[in-house]
């Protein structure tokens, strides 16, 4: 029974997620070496091979094991379900009930699995388990699979650099790890920071002759590269004074007639689009280094449109519609959730429309594909609305 392997690299705690990875390389390998033993102990008994790889099991799951299922518990889940929304937190909800479930019979199954080892590595025992021990691997290598497929992608989208920094310290401090100092940010720091792009071009002879088949196809493509919301948008609006204002909002339509979204009328944004109704959206896809900036009127949708989007949305995000007063001063979180109590059981499973919930459409007057490229020379091509309602192509320097 071979037990050497070359010695495998971990990566540092500047990257948690690729620590967790690593750890399950290592549980891997000690699963391996339990199978291992299998076989070798009715052959060979306690030898000294046997001795060897019942003690390296025993101190990976004694020490390393624990730590890593702490991570997971203490730090990686808890961060995990404060910033998740959506699907993310939906997929949560579902997983965690299990994760926790899977720490709780891995380590039942581990005492089990410990006095036998112990035994084999004093020399006075060469029997293991075999039903425990396929149970055990069976229980961990599909626990692992799980987080591979589902957290640790979650944890790479959600978290932000500072969030991450924040992992990887909390699993330092957990092993007696001094964290490496972290540089003070200056301005100097940040005036290095820089990519350079170069996925692809955007070239006149391979653009839509119309904006929209463009931004059709553009969007297909952010969807098939799995572009992280590839929906979300900033919508920029002036206010009175010529203040400009913008946020982040999900489009739910676009087509000939323009993009739309929906929103609560009386909001900031809602205000300002009554006065001036003119606004500007702006896509940005790093992962495929594209941005797209739209500009035009904006019109509100008609009321069936608006009460067909609205009843289409979970339950509590139409209560939630009708609970907040968007944009308005509230005291604290309790008195938010109150209103919603309040609601909740005021409309119950039917809440209706409110009059001032609803739609907006931006109408294009002009739309700019912009194609990241080496040394900053982008690529930028602009579609602009003409009287007769074509559309006029024109390239732009970068």
């Amino acid at each position: 029974m071979n037990m050497n392997a070359l010695p495998d690299t971990a990566p540092g705690f500047d990257q948690p997620v690729a620590v967790l990875k690593h750890c399950h390389d290592r549980i891997r390998k000690q699963l391996a070496t339990l199978q291992k033993l299998l076989d070798h102990l009715p052959r060979h008994g306690a030898d000294e091979q046997a001795r060897d790889a019942a003690r390296a099991v025993m101190k990976y799951f004694d020490q390393a094991a624990p730590l890593h299922h702490a991570d997971e518990e203490e730090n990686l889940v808890p961060m995990l379900q404060a910033v998740a929304q959506g699907e993310d937190a939906a997929t949560l909800a579902m997983l965690v009930p299990s994760i926790l479930q899977d720490h709780d019979a891995m380590d039942a199954m581990w005492q089990t699995l410990h006095e036998e080892l112990a035994l084999i590595a004093a020399g006075s025992a060469a029997t293991l388990s075999t039903p425990v021990v396929l149970a055990f691997a069976e229980r961990y290598l599909g626990h692992m699979e799980r987080e591979e497929v589902h957290i640790a992608p979650m944890a790479k989208r959600l978290f932000s650099p500072a969030q991450m920094a924040q992992l990887g310290a909390a699993m330092q401090a957990r092993r007696g790890i001094a964290p490496a100092p972290v540089p003070e940010a200056s301005g100097e720091a940040v005036a290095a920071l820089r990519k350079d792009y170069g996925q692809a071009t955007l070239n006149e002879a391979d653009v839509a002759a119309d904006p929209i088949d463009q931004f059709t196809a553009w969007f297909d493509q952010a969807l098939a590269a799995e572009v992280h919301e590839p929906n979300a948008m900033s919508v920029s609006t002036v206010g009175a004074g010529g203040q400009p204002s913008s946020r982040i909002v999900l489009i739910k339509q676009f087509d000939r007639r323009g993009f739309t979204w929906y929103t609560n009328y009386d909001s900031q944004k809602g205000q300002e689009l009554a006065a001036n109704p003119h606004a500007a959206i702006l896509f940005f896809w790093s992962e495929l280094e594209r941005q797209i900036r739209i500009q035009g009127r904006v019109e509100c949708t008609s009321a069936e449109e608006s009460d067909k989007y609205f009843h289409s949305r979970p339950l509590k995000s139409r209560l939630s519609a009708i609970a907040s007063v968007q944009s308005a001063p509230i005291d604290n979180r309790a008195a938010l959730e109150e209103n919603y109590e309040a609601v909740a059981r005021q409309y119950g499973e039917a809440p209706p429309r409110p009059d001032n919930w609803g739609g907006f459409r931006l109408v294009p007057e002009r739309i700019e594909f912009w194609q990241g490229r080496r040394s900053r020379f982008h690529d930028r091509i602009v579609y602009t609305l003409q009287p007769d309602g074509s559309w006029a192509r024109q390239r732009l320097q970068p």
